[in-house]
């Protein structure tokens, strides 16, 4: 039977009014075994609870009523219990089977857990469900979920994913949609694969399922040194062809549902030295974590954090990917004492251009090569693993001991997890 383990206990919370500890397992909720953090919330919804607990090896129960709308205040070491849900899916471009050796251990995992999807915004290919799942999603109403599509033809998505039995993915996201369940999308494009008129049946196809289909994110194709080959990136030309069939789409879908719903990534205007859109052309959407719409976060409100850090500091270095790079320094023009580094990604490739890919390694040889401020910015991009680490398991402060400098980490007003 799958157990909780219980990292820490929020003082004043009702789970340490009966006693609950650190070290503890959680074995069940008024008889039924959470399976994860969703189950705990679920099961814990009642005003009269019976915790089953492990302490030591010894099994105890305790038992508690809950005022409305009081949290257990319990935090776990991780957020599912019993196994996460691995991909049975062979992309030629998936990112996983594109690393290099040495990282962190849990960046070689191919999930695909619809649970990790609702609690964090992962993105998933609903093709690893069974019926329970199913009844699951709607009795919890795990909404909203994240769903890479890639295509709504089912032989040609089946062929991007490598799986013969993939289900026809428009048919599940109606499926949610009758469950009141909302989905994100993204179309992960390949230059001669998804794009063109592919590009276009799918954006159409995802359309007729608004408004419960909230958004279709179009990200390019993303290849590290370690790729095997079977696909490439798009070309300048290739790349400028896709923009404006999106451009175009999303200007007959505002005509039409009053919104864009397809959203281009941060990289398409910013390869193609386009200007981001304003803040309303994302509707009210937060898709940072996929890459859309960080810049215009930055441009609306990081720069007022960027005048704060330069003004607390004598000197400083502001570290970041190549892509953001040039967008940075046009931000900081105006700063005498501020020098912005754009870190070449020689661990993953040169074709690797955003900072959340950006390992210490890399970062701590080019910043070693120059003269840098008093203080080191990082991007928080970089340190997105457990406690902060880096990809390759390094702290910041571990990079200022390197470096001799003081460091700091560039917040969400710059940056966030798959960030440019």
């Amino acid at each position: 039977m799958p157990a909780g383990l219980i990292a820490a206990v929020t003082s004043g919370s009702l789970a340490e009014r009966i006693g609950l500890r650190a070290g503890d397992e959680l074995l069940s909720i008024n008889g039924d075994p959470p399976r994860d953090v969703i189950d705990v919330r679920f099961y814990s919804a009642e005003e009269q609870l019976a915790l089953r607990v492990r302490r030591g090896g010894r099994e105890f129960e305790v038992e508690a009523g809950r005022r409305y709308d009081e949290p257990l205040g319990l935090e776990f070491v991780n957020p599912t219990f019993d196994p996460i849900r691995r991909c049975n899916n062979h992309c030629e471009f998936c990112f996983v089977a594109q690393m290099g050796p040495g990282l962190r251990r849990s960046l070689y995992v191919k999930d695909d857990d619809y649970r990790y999807s609702f609690l964090f915004g992962n993105y998933i290919t609903l093709t690893n469900l069974d019926e329970l799942d199913w009844q699951r999603i709607g009795q919890q109403r795990l909404s909203p979920l994240y769903v890479s599509a890639h295509a709504t033809d089912p032989d040609l998505r089946r062929r991007i994913l490598g799986n013969r039995a993939a289900p026809d993915v428009l048919a599940q996201l109606r499926r949610l949609a009758d469950l009141g369940i909302e989905a994100h999308t993204q179309i992960v494009a390949v230059p001669g694969l998804n794009d063109g008129v592919h590009l276009d049946r799918s954006i159409a196809d995802l359309a007729g399922l608004y408004p419960a289909l909230r958004s279709v994110s179009v990200v390019p194709v993303g290849l590290t040194k370690y790729h095997r080959g079977g696909c490439r990136v798009h070309t300048l030309d290739e790349a400028r062809a896709v923009f404006e069939r999106v451009v175009g789409w999303q200007a007959r879908l505002r005509e039409r549902l009053g919104v864009n719903l397809a959203y281009l990534s941060d990289e398409w205007y910013l390869r193609l030295g386009e200007g981001v859109p304003p803040l309303e052309m994302y509707d009210g959407l937060d898709l940072t974590e996929n890459g859309v719409g960080l810049v215009r976060k930055f441009l609306d409100i990081g720069y007022r954090g960027l005048q704060s850090l330069v003004s607390n500091t004598r000197s400083l270095t502001l570290v970041t990917g190549t892509l953001f790079a040039p967008v940075l320094r046009q931000a900081t023009t105006e700063f005498a004492r501020v020098d912005v580094v754009p870190a070449v990604n020689r661990f993953f490739g040169k074709t690797v251009t955003v900072a959340g890919l950006l390992t210490r390694q890399d970062v701590v040889a080019q910043l070693q090569e120059r003269d840098l401020g008093d203080v080191v910015a990082l991007p928080a991009a970089m340190f997105g693993g457990p406690e902060g680490q880096s990809l390759d398991e390094m702290w910041p402060q571990e990079v200022g001991e390197r470096l001799g400098r003081r460091v700091v980490v560039m917040g969400d007003w710059l940056l966030s997890a798959n960030g440019v």
